[in-house]
């Protein structure tokens, strides 16, 4: 039997819906703060959840192809973070967890502050079988789009 256009649609909505899900407990349940690179790969499954709640009420086909797209540009990002982790290239110059604003120059100067470390891309804060949470969005985004585009193509 196969699955529906509705139905591949609710799959890869809920499937980045999971995703970010799974990032924010790791964040704030597992307490491993995100870089910017982690930050970025958020965005485009957002994007896809948003675009999947207005195809399904709306029908439009053509949106299909955008979650398609948002689950592709997380993916590159992912494949971005990874080479970095790897060491394959360098990464972005100001890749922290966010900027000193608003910390005094006294706490900045004060090693007994509890001032929090910027968080570095490069470094591997969760793997499981040898693939980082960078390398896992890559492989569950890549599938994810081929929903999408199954979806797209579906007739009916």
């Amino acid at each position: 039997m196969p699955l529906t256009r509705k139905t591949l649609t609710w799959l890869a909505l809920l499937g980045s819906a999971g995703l970010l899900a799974g990032a924010f407990a790791f964040q704030y349940i597992g307490g491993l703060a995100p870089c910017q690179l982690c930050l970025w790969q958020r965005w485009p499954h957002a994007a896809a959840v948003l675009i999947g709640i207005v195809a399904l009420a709306t029908g439009w086909r053509w949106l299909l192809w955008l979650g398609a797209l948002a689950a592709l540009t997380t993916a590159g990002i992912g494949v971005f973070h990874v080479g970095v982790e790897q060491g394959w290239w360098e990464g972005l110059a100001t890749c922290t967890a966010g900027s000193i604003t608003g910390i005094s120059t006294a706490d900045l100067l004060n090693p007994a502050a509890d001032v929090a470390q910027p968080v570095r891309c490069d470094a591997i804060a969760w793997e499981m079988f040898g693939i980082s949470m960078a390398g896992w969005n890559v492989i569950v985004s890549v599938l994810l789009a081929g929903l999408w585009l199954v979806a797209a193509l579906r007739r009916g």
